[in-house]
C-alpha cells in the first residue's frame, strides 16, 4: 500500500482540548508511512449557507481540498448539550453536498466518558452523509480532567495504546478496502 493520508478534525476550538490533543498525539504516533494531519481551520469556517455553495468561501475550499486528499478522517468531538460541537457540525454541512465524504471512511474517538450523545449524534451525522465509519477503530479515551495535553498522552501507555491500537484498525480497513477496489 502506498503512504496513507489521514485528515483528523478537532470539534473544539478550545486552545487545550482533549479532543485536540488526542489527534495531535496520533498524529505523532502514526507509522511513518501514514501521516496524521490535524486540520487547523475549524474556527474560520463561516457559518453553512447553502447560497454560498457555487462560490464556496475560501476556508470552505480549503477543508474540501484537505478531505479529497485524505484516505479517511478521524474525528475527535466534545459534547455539549447532549449533541455535537456546534462547530463541528458546521464543518459537516459543509461537507454535506461533496463528493469528498461519500464512502470516506471515519474513526470516532471519544475523549470522555459522558460523552454519549454526542457520539451517537455523530454516527447518525456520518452515516446520513454516507460516510463509512468503521467501528473497531472507534476509540473511547478517559482524558476528562487527566490534564494531559498531546505529550502528556504519547508518554501515557493506557492512553496512547488504545489510540494507536484504533489507528492501526483504521489503516488496516482503509488498505483492506483499496485492495479490493484494485
Amino acid at each position: 500500500m502506498k503512504p496513507l493520508n489521514i485528515l483528523a478534525i478537532s470539534g473544539s476550538l478550545r486552545k487545550l482540548s482533549y479532543n485536540t490533543a488526542a489527534i495531535e498525539a496520533l498524529s505523532r504516533l502514526a507509522p511513518k508511512d501514514v501521516t496524521v494531519k490535524v486540520y487547523q481551520g475549524l474556527g474560520d469556517l463561516p457559518l453553512f449557507n447553502p447560497d454560498l455553495e457555487n462560490e464556496l468561501p475560501a476556508a470552505v475550499r480549503e477543508l474540501k481540498s484537505a478531505l479529497a486528499q485524505a484516505h479517511g478522517l478521524i474525528i475527535a468531538s466534545p459534547e455539549y448539550a447532549h449533541g455535537i460541537s456546534g462547530v463541528m457540525k458546521n464543518a459537516l454541512d459543509w461537507l454535506v453536498s461533496g463528493e469528498e465524504f461519500v464512502y470516506l471512511p471515519v474513526m470516532l474517538i471519544n475523549t470522555s466518558p459522558r460523552a454519549s450523545h454526542a457520539q451517537a449524534a455523530l454516527r447518525e451525522v456520518v452515516t446520513t452523509m454516507s460516510g463509512r465509519i468503521i467501528d473497531n477503530a472507534c476509540v473511547s479515551v478517559p482524558l476528562l480532567s487527566s490534564n494531559l495535553d498531546a505529550e502528556g498522552i504519547v508518554q501515557s501507555p493506557e492512553i496512547a495504546g488504545p489510540l494507536l491500537q484504533g489507528l492501526q484498525q483504521f489503516i488496516d480497513a482503509i488498505e483492506a478496502q483499496a485492495e479490493a477496489d484494485d
